[in-house]
């Protein structure tokens, strides 16, 4: 049997940085489309109101996702802050892998649950936040956790929350412009609607506009997943640049992977994509997992 080369971790994050920006471009596309094709079946009228509302709600959803994205992750999980005297070690870890990365040391917090998972949440580097559960700071040895950690700290060099963010705002502006739409045809259909030369034309376009605004949301969850599993195989590779040793983060997945999970219950779906691993029992293989199976991911790492 032929052996598998070795991957480099520099072309890992190069390759998966590529293809996250070419699905979120697919996002952008189905967008523009939408667009287009509520103008066309609603009118000018009915697409100026649909964009003013569309574009109101998107800017307080940027606002409140972008500033605030830590705050609201830390409440959905009832995280509480780490104390340096209570948890040293994962202070310690941290700070080291910070130092080798030259990046600033993000604030820590657990998270109340047996099971082992992490995540780490902020618009930047200076305004970071690693959250890990008391299971993983109970369950890892020392080079398991700063191979976590150093998964985490990937996240906030990559800019990957930021860039998670502008993803769910372009989703979350999709599913806004799809129920407007769906709704205003309601109204439309009590207040007569915009009279049409083209009646039939129009009323192609309006069924095709119904067909996007009901398939469109699904579409673009099925690539906001899709990027979030990208994300993590390209923060798998940062940390094994961080640390210079795959190990620590192959042991640490292997434990995920061996230990009987309880469904986290209490855990917002919404914040699912942010955790190493999936938080919620789900067929990894689904397109609509938020994270790639542990299985793969070992394997990639084995080969750096």
């Amino acid at each position: 049997m032929k052996p598998q080369s070795r991957i480099s971790f520099h072309d890992q994050i190069s390759k998966n940085k590529w293809k996250s920006f070419f699905l979120i471009f697919i996002i952008f596309l189905v967008l523009m489309g939408m667009g287009y094709v509520i103008g066309l079946a609603m009118g000018p009228d009915y697409f100026l109101i649909i964009m003013v509302f569309a574009i109101i709600i998107s800017l307080i959803y940027i606002v409140v996702g972008y500033y605030k994205s830590d705050k609201i992750a830390l409440a959905s999980v009832n995280a509480k802050p780490a104390s340096q005297s209570q948890y040293p070690q994962y202070h310690h870890s941290v700070e080291g892998l910070c130092l080798a990365s030259g990046l600033p040391k993000p604030r820590l917090f657990v998270m109340p649950s047996s099971n082992i998972n992490a995540f780490a949440s902020g618009r930047d580097p200076e305004h970071a936040v690693i959250c890990v559960t008391e299971g993983a700071l109970n369950k890892f040895d020392k080079q398991e956790l700063e191979g976590v950690i150093g998964h985490e700290l990937s996240h906030i060099a990559n800019y990957d929350i930021r860039f998670m963010t502008l993803t769910a705002v372009l989703v979350g502006m999709v599913a806004i412009m799809s129920q407007i739409f769906l709704r205003s045809l309601w109204f439309s259909s009590f207040s007569g609607g915009s009279r049409n030369k083209n009646g039939n034309a129009q009323a192609i376009f309006m069924v095709i506009g119904i067909v996007l605004a009901i398939l469109a949301p699904i579409v673009v969850m099925i690539v906001q997943m899709a990027i979030s599993r990208k994300r993590e195989y390209t923060a798998d590779a940062s940390a094994v640049k961080f640390i210079r040793s795959p190990t620590g983060l192959i042991n640490a997945l292997k434990k995920i992977g061996s230990e009987h999970t309880i469904p986290e219950k209490k855990i917002s779906k919404a914040v699912a994509p942010l955790f190493i691993s999936n938080p919620f029992k789900m067929k990894a293989n689904s397109i609509f997992a938020t994270h790639p199976p542990l299985k793969k991911r070992i394997e990639v790492l084995e080969r750096m």
